[in-house]
């Protein structure tokens, strides 16, 4: 095991390193990653590589194109990574229940997956329900009621979209999309064995999402969330709290949140979320915004805020437009928002997202918490000596990435980096020249020897895997969130590189030395 390992904002001697992975990329024979055995045996792979960090993607329930980034509610977690495996080991399965179907090794495929494991929690909760053991029971019922803040609505809106069909719940009736209480009592009453299976995946999740989050810690890794900052139009959050978001009389959004044209598209990105009523929210001291951060960290050590600038202003696109090129900036909470996490919370960990139309007041929010802030080197070849994803221009508080969840792989990037953004990347390697074979470790040296106090690389980049890897493309609906790694993969001689750069960087994390043995408490 690995020694103390510091949370964000990192101390200046700080020097740790992780890979980006997905929770629903891990190999599985069950179609898609899940919080089970492999689950376990990724970390304990991280911690044996010298690796002190794991970071996922969002993990809550997933609707429209299975984006993580379009949650069917901020507080729920997502049913699909609930492990077989150990609801076998508690009873609530048999090994006969789980016989997979033939599912693709190298890929997620939704169509096959989400009614397969839709029907294995079917049946664990069949037998929950039949079970007299009180111990489980108990746990069910503490949880239930320690989570009704959040549970209850999400679990009778996840009852009313499967009776309506997976329908939008602006065109549910009336009373319910205005949820008057006479409607929802009756909901409640008609749909009350749906609404407990809600409830029973959300309880399952938390369950294995602890046993996760303490092997993690007893292996000295800490885990790495990601909060986005909008939720879906079509979410329990907007149903069930309409009067944070800017609605008109019919609840539907007023404006949509996007961002302009940027390096990722020239015509701008649509989202379509909507967006907030800071004022609304504020009155209350943004405790749905505490209950998110809260929520999130059940499962995880800290956490990745998406789309930073949004907190000092955020893109606004009138409903209805075709493109995000009409729009303007609006203001956010700024630092208001973080002194209320930080009371409530004693800390801040957080890694922030500051990439894209950054202005000066988001570095300023960022640099008055002593956020660190995000790197990303396959940005950093411009030829702009002042670029600030070059190595040079880092302070040692920030987590560089060789890429991230929305760029192409490093390979697949090299492919088509034009001919002078190779030659800046080979002069700022201190390399002559180099191959397509040689982009994705050179950016992982680069990334290792810098200052910043975190590195991390998706595991595409460490394996070198091209363009069919890659797991999103911003703008893209469909096809987006399926790359799965194998189990041969984690057998690739590059987990012996990784651990020779790791050690070469000095990254093993502060005052540490990998696998003492020695069990120390956390530095937070």
């Amino acid at each position: 095991m690995m020694g103390a390992v510091s949370l964000p904002p990192f101390p200046p001697q700080y020097r740790g390193s992780g890979l980006l992975l997905h929770v629903t990329s891990l190999p599985s024979r069950y179609g898609i990653g899940d919080l089970g055995p492999e689950a376990l045996s990724w970390i304990d792979k991280l911690a044996a590589e010298g690796q002190s960090w794991w970071q996922s993607l969002p993990l809550g329930p997933t609707g429209y194109g299975n984006s993580p980034y379009q949650p069917l509610s901020s507080l729920a977690g997502n049913a699909l990574l609930v492990s077989p495996d150990w609801l076998i080991e508690d009873g609530l399965l048999r090994s006969s229940d789980c016989q997979p179907q033939s599912f693709p090794e190298a890929e997620v495929d939704y169509d096959v997956v989400i009614p397969f494991k839709h029907k294995l929690l079917e049946t664990a909760w069949a037998n929950f329900r039949g079970d007299t053991r009180a111990g489980l029971r108990g746990d069910y019922e503490q949880f239930c009621h320690e989570q009704a803040h959040w549970l209850n609505d999400y679990a009778l809106f996840r009852a009313l979209r499967a009776k309506f069909k997976g329908a939008y719940y602006l065109e549910w009736p009336k009373e319910l999309v205005y949820r008057e209480p006479a409607a929802l009592d009756r909901a409640c009453r008609e749909l009350a064995d749906q609404v407990g299976f809600a409830s029973f995946a959300q309880f399952l999740l938390y369950r294995q999402g602890e046993r996760l989050k303490a092997h993690a810690r007893g292996k000295g890794v800490k885990l790495i969330g990601d909060l986005p900052f909008f939720v879906s139009p079509d979410s329990s959050d907007v149903w069930a709290h309409p009067e944070l978001f800017l609605l008109d009389e019919q609840r539907r959004p007023r404006f949509v949140a996007g961002v302009p044209p940027d390096y990722f598209s020239s015509s701008g990105q649509l989202w379509g979320n909507p967006v907030y009523d800071w004022d609304a929210l504020r009155k209350d001291g943004y405790s749905w915004w505490l209950s998110r951060a809260r929520a999130l960290l059940a499962y995880v050590d800290a956490i990745r805020l998406d789309h930073f600038r949004g907190f000092v202003a955020a893109w606004h696109v009138p409903a209805g437009a075709v493109t995000a090129q009409t729009g303007s900036w609006k203001p956010g909470p700024g630092a208001e928002l973080f002194r209320a996490v930080q009371r409530e919370l004693s800390a801040l960990p957080f890694i922030v997202e500051d990439l894209g139309m950054i202005t000066a007041d988001v570095y300023a929010l960022r640099d008055e918490f002593g956020l660190p802030g995000t790197r990303v080197l396959q940005f950093a070849f411009d030829g702009h000596l002042d670029n600030p994803h070059l190595p040079g221009n880092y302070v040692s508080n920030a987590v560089v990435y060789t890429g991230t969840h929305d760029n192409p792989t490093t390979r697949g990037w090299f492919e088509d980096l034009p001919d002078n953004q190779r030659q800046n990347l080979w002069k700022a390697a201190n390399r002559r020249s180099g191959t397509t074979s040689d982009a994705a470790p050179t950016l992982m040296e680069m990334a290792w020897s810098s200052r910043a106090a975190l590195a991390i690389a998706p595991l595409q980049d460490l394996l070198n895997l091209g363009k069919e890897a890659r797991m999103n493309v911003p703008g893209r609906a469909e096809g987006n969130w399926r790359w799965r790694c194998t189990e041969s993969m984690l057998s690739d001689p590059a987990f012996d590189w990784l651990r020779a750069l790791t050690k070469s960087s000095n990254r093993f994390g502060v005052n540490e030395t990998p696998n003492t043995g020695k069990v120390v408490e956390v530095v937070s």
